[in-house]
């Protein structure tokens, strides 16, 4: 399958024509009320980053309301759980054997060291574990070892999350019958900005793991980083195509690029905070019914900026001090952050 942006491309231009900016607020709150979409064009999205950030922000606001309590937010906590030695060589990640970020390669974690983790986490106040190893596939064997622990984290009653890498369908149908509730796998950015990133697989590839997942019954999280030099289109056309996922991903990370020492993108492009908060907000209005997630990157967020993401619609983010092998802002700032906000953890009670 192809992704290549061009006029004739029914992805890039099938859809609505986005609402007038001149559209009275009673017409817009009605207009926002409708089914959920999955045939967003290039234009109508971009038409959404270039509102005027208050008119944008109302939106995403009333958007938003309509699917979920806007003082809530969703915890998920993540561990490493493979950390090192990943023969992929995107230009963002530490793990990869192609850099030397003077991380080393582990082995696959012992089941109890993960179940005593999460038992913290849940402890701590997330409601959904989330755990990577870094493979560019993982082999038939450790899938029977990643259903053994799924099985251990279900038992604790957290809601589950893997990201292994590529997968076969017999491998997704494994996790599935484990019970696994969610599997993360990013399309990182625009199919045209792809191959600037990484080059030891497709972009189709990406898909068609994600595709894998669907068909095995599992929910998807998947999603984008900013700050790898992409453009403005590049976010509109990863967003895009998420959005025209059918159905849309249950989960949707997006990070802000972490530059890494070591690695290609070490110095990293900064993507200005505002642009940072158009891009939830636009995700939270193609995807009503989606968890946007504030991931990796929030640690260099001033309260400031992640309160105007909440305002945007994001409403998920990763908790605790460390995501796979970078930091993450403490427990208790962010508890003191939510609190400050009046805000509370989605199904917890704390």
């Amino acid at each position: 399958m192809s992704y290549e942006y061009d006029k004739s491309d029914k992805l890039a231009t099938s859809g609505r024509v986005l609402m007038n900016v001149e559209t009275p607020v009673r017409e817009i709150e009605g207009a926002v009320d409708s089914t959920i979409r999955h045939d967003w064009t290039v234009e109508e999205i971009s038409g959404l980053f270039d509102l005027p950030f208050s008119d944008l922000i109302f939106k995403a606001q009333t958007v938003h309301r309509q699917y979920f309590d806007p003082n809530e937010v969703q915890l998920s906590t993540l561990l490493s759980i493979k950390t090192g030695g990943c023969a992929e060589d995107c230009k963002y990640c530490p793990q990869s054997s192609h850099y030397d970020t003077g991380l080393k390669a582990e082995k696959l974690m012992a089941v109890e060291r993960i179940v005593q983790d999460a038992a913290r986490a849940k402890e701590m106040g997330a409601t959904r574990y989330c755990m990577g190893a870094a493979w560019r596939e993982p082999k038939d064997r450790d899938i029977e070892k990643i259903a053994e622990i799924t099985k251990a984290i279900k038992g604790m009653g957290l809601e589950t999350c893997m990201t292994l890498g590529m997968l076969t369908q017999d491998q997704a149908d494994r996790l599935a019958e484990a019970g696994l509730d969610y599997y993360n796998h990013n399309i990182d950015t625009s199919p045209e900005y792809y191959a600037h990133i990484i080059t030891t697989r497709s972009f189709e590839d990406r898909l068609e793991t994600l595709d894998r997942v669907r068909k095995a019954g599992m929910k998807v999280c998947s999603g984008g980083i900013l700050g790898m030099g992409e453009t403005r289109l590049d976010r509109v056309r990863m967003l895009q195509v998420l959005a025209n996922l059918a159905p849309h991903p249950e989960s949707v990370p997006i990070n802000n690029l972490i530059g890494v020492p070591g690695t290609p993108f070490a110095d990293g492009s900064t993507v200005d905070a505002i642009e940072f908060v158009r891009t939830i907000a636009v995700a939270r209005i193609l995807m009503p019914r989606s968890h946007v997630r504030l991931s990796a990157g929030r640690e260099d967020m001033s309260q400031e900026t992640q309160t105007l993401c909440f305002l945007a619609g994001a409403n998920s983010m990763f908790y605790g001090e460390k995501l796979l092998t970078r930091g993450n802002p403490k427990e208790n700032e962010d508890m003191a952050l939510l609190g400050k906000l009046g805000m509370r953890p989605e199904n917890a009670d704390l």
